[in-house]
């Protein structure tokens, strides 16, 4: 059995589900978790037999393994993941691993933002229409733990970089690129580069037969792709037709469209007229903006990119027009929580970057008193400057650390409130906001300096909310 000697590090959702793919398959499997696991995650390992240690990594038993699933959480700076590659040992991905086993057709969304709004609604669009599908990676349940049940035909995974850092043989047979900003800098050593190698990867060994679906307004992306030059057949989707040369988002300089590349290619998918077009296989799919479910203009290009998958797929218009018009979006992205005394509480406790706080300040209507504050991961806040300046009443920071938010803001805005719950961060903003106003979690920031993840967050500021 010492050629089958299978170690995961890392007792989360992914790790878990990797080792028990791992002991179905046939492996003597060994998990490994630096922390403490969750109870339901210690009940199903030993409820499957699976061999498992917490709260240290026993490098000798580790080192004997032929192969390693390191789960996206653990950076290859760990000293453990460092002993085994000087070992030799091959470290690899839940994803990479749990693709062997499978036939299925895969649908892989990544991005720096969108992407669980973008996977969701793909995966609604698809369920609706009758087919077979799970939506797993980094949203759900684990890729590797829905290929145990192997009850699916086809499979839509949200992929973070982290995730796709471990992908070697694994191939999309669609990839759907929104967007690449800066973001998890700090797990990247401040090189933004190694994060869009990173991102990319998700088109690694794609063929001509395979799709490449992209944002051409994102500048980076297009580098990437004409540096890479992918198999893939292209479709790209943009602000307006022919090609994305009108900004319809706003005139940060992240989001301006880019104008360096061929002005007549050929977009799947366009906003023209009031309406959402996709032109695929050669028939055209048309719906009007306001019809759609989600609202703003960055869930215009999650639609496009979700209907252009579907019509790939030979998901019918009707189909297609029902699905794009009742889908709910997710919890804590950019969910309205309840208006109380005529201010309305937006949880947007996903947005864990400054893009993404950037897109829900965009989409505010009102003088809005922000939430911010977290875990930093080597953010520029300079992104948001000019909307705080011209939108935010009042900033309420919300961390253990707010030191780099007040080198910031400091003298630029009047009101300015530090916090360390989310308590006192909600009955501050009830105290600061007028009605009419908005008061929005965006955070910028991870949530583990002071909550358990971002749903932890946002699930406290909504009790708080409920309870003013």
């Amino acid at each position: 059995m010492s050629n089958r000697r299978f170690v995961v590090l890392g007792g989360g959702e992914s790790g878990v589900g990797a080792a028990l793919l791992a002991k179905e398959k046939g492996f003597e499997v060994f998990l490994s978790d630096f922390g403490s696991l969750h109870d339901a995650h210690r009940e199903t390992l030993q409820l499957h037999g699976i061999d498992f240690e917490e709260g240290r990594h026993t490098e000798a038993r580790i080192l004997q393994a032929v192969e390693v699933v390191k789960s996206p959480g653990i950076p290859d700076s760990a000293p453990i993941v460092r002993a085994i590659r000087e070992r030799g040992i091959p470290v690899i991905s839940e994803i990479e691993f749990a693709s062997r086993y499978t036939d299925a057709k895969i649908i892989c969304v990544t991005g720096s933002n969108g992407k669980s709004t973008t996977a969701s609604l793909i995966h609604h669009i698809l369920k609706s229409a009758g087919l077979n599908v799970a939506l797993a990676g980094n949203i759900g349940k684990s890729f590797a733990r829905l290929v145990v049940e192997d009850e699916f035909e086809y499979y839509v995974l949200e992929l973070s970089s982290f995730q796709l850092e471990g992908v070697y043989d694994f191939k999309a047979d669609i990839a759907v690129l929104l967007n690449i900003t800066p973001d998890h800098l700090d797990r990247y050593g401040n090189d933004l580069q190694r994060y869009i190698d990173a991102k990319m990867r998700i088109i690694r060994n794609q063929e001509v037969n395979d799709a490449l679906i992209y944002w051409i307004d994102d500048p980076i992306l297009n580098r990437e792709i004409e540096r890479l030059k992918p198999k893939a057949t292209r479709y790209p989707f943009g602000a307006t037709k022919p090609f994305g040369t009108t900004n319809l988002l706003g005139v940060n300089n992240l989001h301006e469209p880019n104008t360096a590349f061929d002005l007549n290619v050929q977009l799947a998918g366009y906003v023209d007229g009031g309406k959402l077009w996709i032109d695929v296989k050669e028939e055209r799919f048309d719906m009007e903006l306001e019809l759609l479910a989600l609202e703003g203009m960055h869930n215009v290009y999650n639609s496009l990119a979700s209907g252009i998958v579907a019509k790939l797929m030979d998901i019918t218009d009707e189909q297609l027009r029902a699905s794009l018009s009742d889908f709910k979006g997710i919890p804590h992205r950019l969910e309205n929580v309840a208006t109380v005394r005529g201010v309305l509480y937006v949880n947007d406790s996903k947005a864990t970057n400054v893009n993404s706080c950037w897109y829900a300040l965009q989409s505010t209507r009102s003088k809005t008193v922000l939430i911010l504050g977290g875990k930093d991961k080597g953010n520029d806040y300079t992104e948001i400057e000019e909307l705080v300046l011209t939108k935010v009443r009042a900033l309420i920071f919300l961390g253990k650390d707010n030191s780099r938010l007040h080198a910031f803001f400091d003298g630029k805005i009047d009101t300015i409130v530090d916090t360390d719950s989310m308590k006192e961060a909600v009955n501050s903003a009830y105290e600061l906001a007028q009605k009419g106003d908005t008061v929005l979690l965006s955070p910028c920031c991870a949530s583990f300096d002071l909550f358990k993840n971002y749903e932890d967050r946002g699930d406290q500021f909504k009790e708080h909310v409920r309870r003013l």
